[in-house]
């Protein structure tokens, strides 16, 4: 808290000289505001990162041609601030501003593509549209197959998410496929007892249980239970989640 204390005197500082010795419309004017807003949003305090990010977009507006990057970088501050409101219309509205930039000046495989459809995919998942959600992220997971290494760790939170909106959308079959790919990543580059590790063994755990599966259902879950019992102290409540849910499955067995 105390750094951002200090960085919002510091940028409050550097813009009481601009705003006193600029014209109100300069870009460095523009960067201030966008400092403050950045500074707002690590805090928490939406509605003045959006107070800021809204001065800064007002004057790239005026001054910037309609499909510069700083354009897209201000809609998709803003968008990602909608976002964490769960205002997600308005995240919606500005992420589109952002993608339509993107897809008009860069190539087509760029990774700041993927960003955004997968931002998109996550907005339309949040408001329970399963379908709209799987294109943005399919449309996320293309660009990121060609761009990174196999086992990069991208890949495997891609992989999730789409296993995710499979697993929401009752498609069970599918929703292990994705959520076997997540997990033959994370065995492959992360430490045994990973949390991330104990995640994927939940989901896939979860879905065998859906499927009526009872018996891998228990063996999954059992592995999660296993990596919070090493790494969480024992009053932890993910440790008592994990035994609730090994105790439900035993019941239905």
């Amino acid at each position: 808290m105390g750094d951002y204390s200090k960085a919002l005197e510091f940028h409050d500082k550097v813009l009481k000289i601009q705003e006193k010795t600029l014209p109100p419309n300069h870009p460095s004017l523009a960067t201030s505001y966008n400092n403050i807003g950045a500074v707002y949003d690590n805090m928490g305090d939406y509605s003045k990162a959006l107070e800021f990010y809204e001065k800064a977009l007002k004057i790239q507006g005026k001054t910037l041609p309609p499909n510069h990057p700083s354009l897209a970088s201000s809609y998709n501050n803003i968008g990602s601030v909608y976002d964490k409101k769960a205002e997600y219309s308005k995240a919606l509205e500005f992420y589109d501003k952002t993608l339509k930039i993107q897809e008009k000046t860069l190539p087509p495989n760029h990774p700041d593509l993927a960003t955004s459809y997968n931002n998109i995919g996550a907005v339309y998942d949040n408001m329970g549209d399963h379908s709209k959600a799987l294109e943005f992220y399919e449309k996320s997971h293309i660009i990121l197959e060609k761009a990174l290494s196999p086992n990069h760790p991208n890949l495997a939170a891609s992989y999730n998410n789409i296993g995710a909106v499979y697993d929401n959308m009752g498609d069970y079959s599918k929703a292990l496929e994705f959520y076997d790919k997540t997990l033959k990543i994370e065995e492959k580059t992360l430490p045994p007892n990973h949390p991330s590790l104990a995640t994927s063994y939940d989901n896939i755990g979860s879905v065998h249980y859906k499927m009526g599966d009872y018996s891998k259902a228990l063996s999954f879950l059992e592995k999660t239970l296993a990596i919070f019992q090493k790494s969480l102290p024992p009053t932890h409540p993910h440790i008592k989640r994990a035994l609730d849910n090994i105790n439900h499955v035993k019941q239905k067995m």
